[in-house]
């Protein structure tokens, strides 16, 4: 006999398993055992789940008006009671699957924000202590309790209690793991990132570290360019979680920076982009090596078909003295700036070229107006 019963079925088979009831009644006792706790079975669904038994042929009507259905009784039939048995029997034996939807979530927590990860875990925590008292309040009206029915709060008890606790530990690790300030090279060398938008200022770059690649062309149309930025991207959040994983190392993955290069710097302020060779880069911090660097586009690869990722290198720049200041507008638009820079601002101040055109990306332009796009422009110098 096949005992293919859902636990919803099968629970109101057992309650009518014990004596005849009409929906009234199994509402009531569904209620008052806090059966709540551990079956989905609303008011409406008992109706339906009734139906679906009768048309089985595993309960029956006792004779009551068709016209007061809410008050029909049901009984069990001699098929009903002997497939509630067999199931029963399964059931006792059978262990509690692990596929709790919170699962999930942490698997798929660190694409979020941590902020938003222990607010979600903080719900649910108030939520599994609300349950838990509850529970506890249903039991205390009922005490005291047959030995099966006691076996079944204390289960109820149990589960929710080692749940809540097991999302208490969680959050306490998270949040003592967020006390520690993560790695973000915009804080750390504010001065870098974030210059006067009025006046050049000049500045001293340090050493850095950079995950790179280089390529040649219009940042508009190349598709070179366009396979390299989500290369790099796809890689510094490898080394991201890779670091936070196996160093307890956590930092902001940095913002899109690019060198731009041209035998003739003219180029620039005419905007000749197809002229351009260019090295796009994301800062990456100290700790991160060659070794894991390797690792990361390897990892990426295998979840992704890139030709840049190849290309993908771990680079040093050290800039030293030079000169920034910060372009509010489109890209575009920064042809005047870079005339100001190169024709007055150098000659006046006796400096000239020591290195590549350097951006910063400060703003992301699939989700910022071009208007509003905030970019640092950079130029190393040196005494003429």
């Amino acid at each position: 006999m096949s005992s293919a019963l859902t636990d919803g079925e099968l629970t109101v088979l057992g309650l009518l398993a014990e004596r005849p009831r009409h929906g009234y009644d199994l509402e009531r006792v569904i209620e008052e055992r806090g059966m709540r706790a551990w079956t989905a079975l609303g008011f409406s669904s008992i109706y339906y789940v009734l139906d679906k038994l009768a048309k089985r042929g595993l309960v029956e009507a006792t004779g009551a008006p068709p016209s007061a259905k809410s008050r029909v009784t049901f009984r069990v039939t001699d098929r009903g009671g002997e497939l509630c048995a067999v199931a029963t029997r399964d059931a006792l034996a059978a262990l509690t699957p692990m596929r709790a939807r919170v699962l999930i979530g942490m698997a798929n927590s660190p694409g979020l924000p941590d902020v938003d990860v222990m607010a979600g875990l903080t719900r649910r925590r108030e939520a599994l202590r609300e349950q838990l008292a509850e529970v506890r309040r249903v039991r205390s009206r009922q005490e005291p309790l047959p030995a099966a029915a006691a076996a079944i709060f204390d289960y109820s008890e149990a589960m929710l209690a080692t749940d809540a606790d097991w999302t208490e530990t969680t959050l306490s690790a998270l949040t003592q793991e967020a006390a520690v300030e993560k790695y973000d090279v915009k804080k750390i060398r504010r001065e870098l990132y974030s210059p006067p938008s009025k006046d050049f200022a000049v500045v001293d770059v340090p050493e850095f570290r950079y995950v790179a690649v280089d390529g040649r062309g219009d940042p508009n149309t190349s598709p070179a360019y366009a396979n390299a930025i989500e290369a790099l991207y796809g890689v510094a959040y490898a080394l991201k979680f890779a670091s936070k994983k196996t160093l307890g190392r956590d930092f902001v993955v940095g913002p899109l920076e690019g060198l731009w290069r041209a035998d003739d710097p003219t180029v620039f302020t005419a905007r000749r982009k197809d002229s351009w060779d260019w090295t796009m880069m994301i800062s990456q911090p100290g700790w991160i090596t060659e070794d894991m660097v390797r690792t990361a586009v390897d990892s990426v690869s295998r979840k992704k078909d890139n030709p840049a990722l190849a290309d993908v290198r771990l680079i040093t720049l050290i800039e030293g003295t030079c000169v920034q200041i910060l372009h509010i507008g489109s890209y575009d638009d920064e042809a005047p700036i870079l005339d100001r820079l190169h024709n007055h601002y150098l000659p006046e101040h006796g400096l000239t070229f020591n290195g590549d055109h350097h951006e910063i990306y400060l703003s992301d332009a699939r989700r910022t107006a071009p208007a509003k796009l905030r970019t640092v422009l950079r130029q190393p110098v040196k005494p003429t």
